[in-house]
């Protein structure tokens, strides 16, 4: 048999037919105690491996174990997955699995803020301490690695700034060192980047964006190489991580449909993008599929396609100027998160998540998510809210 297109994966993965029973999804499993027959079968289960056997309900249902395989089935290389209740979980769940008192951990000035805020925050309560980098710096990072670097953080593209990259390249210094790599890949999922297949130990999602889909679930998940899972295991069981068996059903059912939303979302964003980079009013737009956005030769290279998040900065103005485009807008929410099927308008200011390099702009920014109208109606939003920015700017 042929290897199956994401696709067909998307549709197929993780629907053992113990798990479904002859259901096409598989059904909401909630549990808190699993009852055994003796005394001997419960201690015969507690020393055996629980992995996809009843146990406990922390440890999960065949519901939250569906999500799990399908999101290892979509990644090349993988050897398991893991749920959380948020993105920011899965994130700092991952690093507390890797990291021990005295380490360094090295993160990109790009990085996500939460994560930033636990490296600066809980880590360093520890006794771990962070190096942040230039997100372009590629194989140059071997030049801030020691003897103390145990990890390497990447997100890529960052998702205000939408620098790309080079995972190749920051994964063969880390092999070379015996460093732990970890990826933020919500922005690309497996589908449009799969990281494990590029030699990463750790890909990580906030499930809430577009597995999901429909902006009613918060949900993360980890998926880790061969060799990789159980101290990731033993970490997440320690500090007792759980996504309830309601959330994992909800993100398996928007995981059926993420590779058709993807899709509309990359192409309708592209088309925004390139359009607004026809406005006066706008001087830059960070899509990594265009030309001039930092890291798209690796883009190009790597990624198999765009998703709908991008940023662009607009022509002078102040941040007045900046929420009258914002708040007149009729299709765009104002919000945080993305991923969902609604489009989504928000102020971001990147200097103020910035240590290691500068971000300097010639206005202030926007951040667009790219939903799943028509794009052609955003359009005619956006370009009265150019409008009314122009006024405001003066």
């Amino acid at each position: 048999m042929t290897d199956k297109k994401n696709s067909t994966k998307i549709v197929s993965a993780g629907r053992r037919p113990e798990w479904t029973q002859g259901i096409v999804n598989t059904p909401v499993w909630r549990a808190s105690t699993i009852l055994y027959d003796t005394v001997a079968d419960l201690r015969a289960r507690g020393a055996a491996d629980t992995h996809h056997k009843l146990f406990y309900g922390r440890r999960g249902t065949p519901t939250q174990w569906t999500l799990a395989d399908a999101l290892t089935e979509l990644e090349p290389g993988a050897e398991a997955t893991l749920l959380y209740p948020s993105g920011v979980a899965a994130v700092t769940t991952a690093l507390l699995a890797v990291l021990a008192p005295g380490d360094e951990l090295l993160v990109p000035d790009s990085a996500y803020d939460p994560t930033r805020n636990f490296a600066g925050g809980m880590l360093k309560r520890f006794g771990i301490d962070t190096t942040f980098y230039d997100p372009l710096i590629g194989a140059r990072i071997a030049d801030l690695c020691t003897d103390r670097t145990k990890a390497i953080f990447m997100e890529s593209p960052g998702s205000l700034t939408f620098e790309v990259q080079d995972v190749p390249a920051i994964v063969a210094v880390a092999k070379a060192r015996s460093i732990t790599t970890l990826i933020d890949n919500t922005w690309a999922t497996p589908l449009l980047l799969p990281v494990i297949a590029m030699g990463v130990d750790y890909s990580i999602l906030a499930c809430t964006k577009y597995v999901v889909g429909h902006s009613d679930v918060m949900l993360g998940s980890v998926t880790a190489a061969e060799g990789q899972y159980e101290r990731l295991r033993a970490a997440s069981y320690q500090l007792g991580q759980y996504a309830s068996p309601d959330d994992a059903w909800l993100g398996t059912r928007g995981l059926r449909t993420m590779a058709v939303r993807l899709k509309q979302h990359g192409e309708a964003a592209l088309k925004i993008a390139e359009w607004l980079k026809t406005r006066p009013e706008v001087a830059r737009v960070l899509h990594p599929a265009l030309p001039d956005c930092p890291g798209h030769e690796i883009f190009a290279r790597d990624f198999k396609g765009a998703s709908g998040l991008f940023s662009f900065v607009l022509n002078g103005g102040d941040d007045a100027a900046r929420a009258a485009l914002i708040d007149g807008l009729e299709h765009f929410g104002i919000g945080f998160s993305w991923g969902g099927y609604e489009s989504l308008a928000l102020p971001i200011d990147p200097h103020r998540f910035r240590s290691a390099t500068r971000w300097e702009a010639e206005g202030p920014a926007v951040r667009l998510q790219i939903g799943l109208e028509d794009p052609d109606d955003l359009i005619a939003d956006l370009e009265a809210g150019l409008a009314r920015f122009a006024r405001k700017r003066g």
